[in-house]
């Protein structure tokens, strides 16, 4: 195509979409030719009698439901922002050792769930407990629709289990914050004023050893009409940081723009509360009994380590499927 190249950043977007829709093509094309394998073996059944071929199309049909599920899922990412890659912060809350370690297990669920999806995860700044565990983590999730699936886990996550960091091995109940929001390009213009960003830099603590920075490499942003404030530690050089530290403030500026388009700001801050009780929109219950549940939609599963395995997905699409009925519970 002439002139396909002169807007190198145009031509890029368009690739992307280009790539999304034929994902979506080859998904429909695949379940199309798992039915048609369905109905011959159901027809072989039939003539020959033959109860293999009746379980093998059982399997099949398993297989062609959960197909079907995810590209029904996929209909309902339909906004610009659902395709893009996300950024994910978590945030120990209250419950002590206990939240940080919790904090960190989130850390891991969000990093099996994208290796599942066959994503990549990047870490933009993390900081470790004083015992356990973190105070906090930025991470990039990065695939088709990470943050379309991931906006469904914001909110606080609740957790239930005997302490192990007790020693008389008392039942204690943790808190962590998580928050998504869409990681932007180039290709969308966020405006951001040079002369509104004010800049701190400082050493980038660590838990100690060979890795520890001697620099002051690690950059804070603040941006002061929003008062919006971003940290970044996870490399070495301050410039590289900066960088990272700004598609972090794009990302959370892109995020306030949406929330505006949507006239739904005054009743996201009616709704922030302390990390801490009756503000949770998941439990993940260890003791007494066993269950992930969570709040707004209802779901319940009882695989709790599958859960936190990363096998979240069914979580994310009930949310999905709730939002576009108008369906959500108030957590």
């Amino acid at each position: 195509m002439p002139g396909f190249w002169d807007d190198n950043d145009r031509a890029q977007q368009v690739l992307r979409e280009k790539g999304q829709l034929e994902r979506v093509v080859r998904e429909w094309e695949a379940l199309s030719e798992t039915c048609d394998d369905i109905e011959t073996l159901l027809e072989l059944a039939e003539e020959m009698g033959d109860q293999e071929s009746v379980r093998e199309a059982e399997g099949q049909l398993e297989q062609l439901e959960e197909g079907l599920k995810r590209l029904e899922t996929r209909r309902l990412l339909a906004s610009e922002e659902d395709a893009m890659d996300a950024i994910v912060e978590i945030n120990a809350g209250a419950g002590g050792v206990d939240a940080a370690d919790w904090a960190e297990m989130l850390v891991r669920m969000y990093t099996r769930w994208a290796e599942d999806q066959g994503f990549t995860t990047e870490v933009l700044d993390i900081s470790p407990g004083e015992r356990a565990g973190i105070r906090s983590a930025s991470l990039a999730i990065r695939g088709p629709f990470a943050y379309g699936y991931l906006q469904a886990e914001s909110g606080v996550h609740r957790l239930v289990r005997i302490s192990p960091f007790d020693k008389d091995a008392r039942r204690q109940t943790s808190f962590a914050s998580v928050a998504a929001y869409p990681e932007v390009d180039d290709s969308i213009e966020i405006e951001i004023n040079p002369a509104d960003i004010e800049m701190e830099t400082m050493r980038a603590s660590g838990a100690g050893g060979q890795h520890i920075n001697t620099t002051d490499s690690a950059v804070r942003l603040r941006h002061l009409p929003t008062g919006i404030a971003v940290l970044c530690r996870a490399e070495r050089s301050q410039h590289k940081n900066r960088d990272k530290a700004m598609k972090m403030l794009r990302a959370k500026l892109y995020q306030l723009e949406l929330d505006k388009r949507l006239e739904a700001q005054a009743e996201i801050n009616a709704k922030k509360k302390k990390i801490d009780f009756g503000s949770q929109i998941r439990s993940y219950v260890l003791q007494p009994y066993q269950q992930v549940k969570d709040l707004r939609t209802e779901l319940a599963m009882g695989d709790v380590q599958g859960v936190l395995d990363g096998n979240i997905s069914r979580f994310m699409e009930a949310w999905l499927a709730a939002r576009a009925e108008g369906d959500l519970a108030e957590a």
